[in-house]
């Protein structure tokens, strides 16, 4: 992962146990020009804040040791300005959660499951309400050979441009952020939907479907979106632009 203190651009610390949340936020902040590095425990997490302090901390609030963090951190309470500018996660939306990360000093809480366009306005904010200094953000990252602008939710191969729905962007920017690796249905519905949605059967696929549309994306050919079978899906992180705004692809 290299050294944390020689990171170029800010640096921010994640305290999460779960990868695909991990990874999901990583990509996500790279439109802030944040360098991340996570800790599924606070061990990892103090041996990297003894590397380097960090312009942004993500904290989930359900960790046993979200406390322990917080207090490492130097954050005291709302009404002392955080030496480091904390957004907690949490799965619980009720008032008394979100009382109790405020009273514990975050800067904000976002309720999961979040959009990534919604984590990286909340991460800018907090930011900027520590530092004082309006920081810009990259609106596209490019994946491979394609290019995602989050602002937009548009994504361009070639010279084709392609508009998302909020949940479209969402499964494009889970998929993507696994960097190959599958998902399955499972965690697709968590980390977008939340375990408390009651869903149809098919919804993942359904969305799947959809956004293959989009791509122009053959799932007997498949440039950007793989099926597993019996598992689920992966990204191809890279793929060729060839047909792309071609004679019309069948989504599965």
């Amino acid at each position: 992962m290299g050294d944390f203190s020689a990171a170029e651009g800010r640096r921010a610390l994640i305290l999460h146990d779960r990868q695909i949340v991990v990874d999901l936020i990583e990509l996500t902040l790279n439109h802030g020009m944040f360098v991340v590095r996570s800790a599924s425990d606070l061990a990892a997490a103090e041996r990297l804040l003894a590397e380097a302090r960090p312009h942004l901390a993500v904290v989930d609030m359900d960790h046993d040791d979200s406390t322990a963090l917080l207090q490492r951190l130097g954050v005291s309470n709302t009404m002392t300005q955080s030496t480091t500018p904390v957004l907690g996660l949490t799965r619980r939306g009720d008032l008394k959660t979100k009382l109790r990360a405020f009273d514990l000093g975050v800067d904000d809480i976002l309720t999961m499951p979040f959009s990534p366009e919604e984590l990286l306005a909340r991460s800018i904010v907090v930011s900027r309400r520590a530092t004082g200094v309006d920081r810009p953000i990259v609106p596209t990252i490019r994946i491979g050979e394609m290019e995602i602008d989050i602002v937009n939710r548009q994504v361009r191969a070639g010279e084709s441009v392609v508009h998302l729905s909020g949940i479209e962007q969402s499964l494009l920017y889970l998929l993507a952020s696994r960097g190959g690796r599958v998902v399955t249905r499972e965690e697709i519905l968590d980390a977008i939907w939340g375990t408390d949605f009651v869903a149809e059967s098919n919804i993942v696929d359904r969305h799947i479907r959809s956004l293959r549309i989009k791509l122009q994306n053959d799932y007997r050919h498949p440039r950007f979106i793989a099926t597993v079978a019996g598992r689920g899906y992966r990204f191809i992180p890279t793929f060729s632009n060839a047909g792309w705004a071609g004679e019309g692809a069948t989504a599965h």
